[in-house]
Formats: C-alpha cells, structure tokens, sequence
C-alpha cells in the first residue's frame, strides 16, 4: 500500500480487521518504509522489501497522492511548469512505478494479483471554479486510462486492476477545505448523500471490495456522496 493517512491509513485499518498482512511505503506518516515513491528505484525497493518481508505480493492499494496548489498547479493559463511537473510526479509518476514493480513481481510469482488505483471524482466530473487544478485533474485522469489500460493487458495473467474516484473526503490532504467554510458549503449541496465531506472509512471500504471482488476488472466506481450527478 501507498501513503499511510486518511484513505490509505483506513484502508490498511480494515485490511488487518480482515486478517491480511498490509505493507504501507509512503513519504510520510506511520509507514514500514519511509521513501519517496517520485525517485527512480523508490517502488522498487518498496516492493523487494515486502516480499523480503511477507514471502510475496498479492494487492496494491495506489493511494499516495497530493494536491499540486503549493507548486503552482490552477486553471491551465495559471499553472507553473513546477505546478504541472511536480503535480504529474505525486500523483501519477508514483503510481506507474509502484504499479510496475508491483506488476513484475506478481508476473515471476505467479497467481494473479489485484491493484487498485486511488484517483479523484475530479478526472470524471469537473468542478469550475471551485477546483480548478488542471495538473490534478490531468495526472488522475492518467490514472484512470493506466488502469484501464493495465486492466486489458493482465486480464490473461490474472491481475485485476480496477480505478476509484472519491470525492472530498475528510483527510490531511483536504485540511485546507476543512477550514474554509465556504468550501464546506459547497461540499454541503455538492455531496448531499454525505452532507458534506466523505469519511476516509467509507472509501476504505469501497478500495477494499475493489480488492477481494475476484470478478471485477476495468471497474471505475466512484464514491463521492453525490457528487458527480448534483
């Protein structure tokens, strides 16, 4: 797993409640390997620990990420090269390199594998002017084509890759939102089925279906408290 708060930090909670062994990299936070997964090698390394660790690799929860505003990310005629370089790397860079360790080492292992790639409502149904991250929304959109892409291609081998849009979700990523009210206005009547922000717990769960449904490959399920259709 990758990141070790809010969604990721749910997620490795239910994992365990379940009885499966759970091994988080992340750059932060209560994490069995503190590494920067944008550096060359970084998932590499990640995913020989893991296995030196546990004897093998069977899931991969994708949830590391980060918002781009501190670089410069905004409305594309806004947005700095750093904003757009930097956003791209967090969220998608990251993603494509834990995504191919993790593919090779179920490929020599044999049995399948399932990987499951945390993106954001904001790549399916944009929000103008309120979210407005064009770097974000691009490198969450890159996610969703990886995994429908990787989906097609390891269908023969077993590994099932499927994609999950959340929406505002109450995590350290959003903290900003959190203290702004008319943001959380906005989140009100933006996701009424959760009157406001969605817990980390309740995207947990939905991850955690994505990971144990053995049938389900391609999906993009997304759980955004209404989000995309209000």
């Amino acid at each position: 797993m990758t990141g070790a708060t809010g969604i990721a930090a749910a997620a490795a909670e239910l994992a365990r409640a379940h009885g499966s062994t759970v091994f988080t990299a992340a750059l932060s936070g209560p994490a069995d390997l503190a590494v920067d997964l944008t550096e060359p090698g970084a998932a590499d390394e990640a995913v020989r620990l893991c296995v030196h660790r546990y004897g093998r690799l069977d899931a991969v929860l994708a949830c590391a990420g980060a918002s781009g505003r501190k670089w410069g990310d905004g409305p594309l005629h806004e947005c700095t090269d750093e904003g757009w370089s930097r956003t791209i790397d967090v969220n998608l860079t990251s993603a494509f390199r834990t995504c191919r360790a993790a593919v090779r080492r179920m490929l020599e292992q044999g049995g399948g594998g399932a990987i499951v790639l945390v993106g954001s409502v904001l790549a399916l149904s944009p929000k103008a002017p309120e979210f407005s991250t064009h770097a974000y929304a691009a490198a969450k959109g890159g996610l969703l084509s990886l995994s429908r892409s990787m989906a097609a291609h390891y269908a023969g081998d077993r590994i099932r890759v499927n994609y999950l849009a959340p929406g505002l979700t109450r995590t350290p990523m959003t903290e900003r939102t959190q203290a702004d009210p008319a943001a959380m206005a906005f989140a009100r009547a933006k996701q009424p089925l959760s009157g406001g922000m969605l817990e980390a717990d309740e995207v947990a769960r939905a991850a955690w279906y994505l990971l144990t449904a053995e049938s389900v490959t391609g999906a993009v399920l997304g759980v955004d408290g209404g989000w995309s259709v209000s």
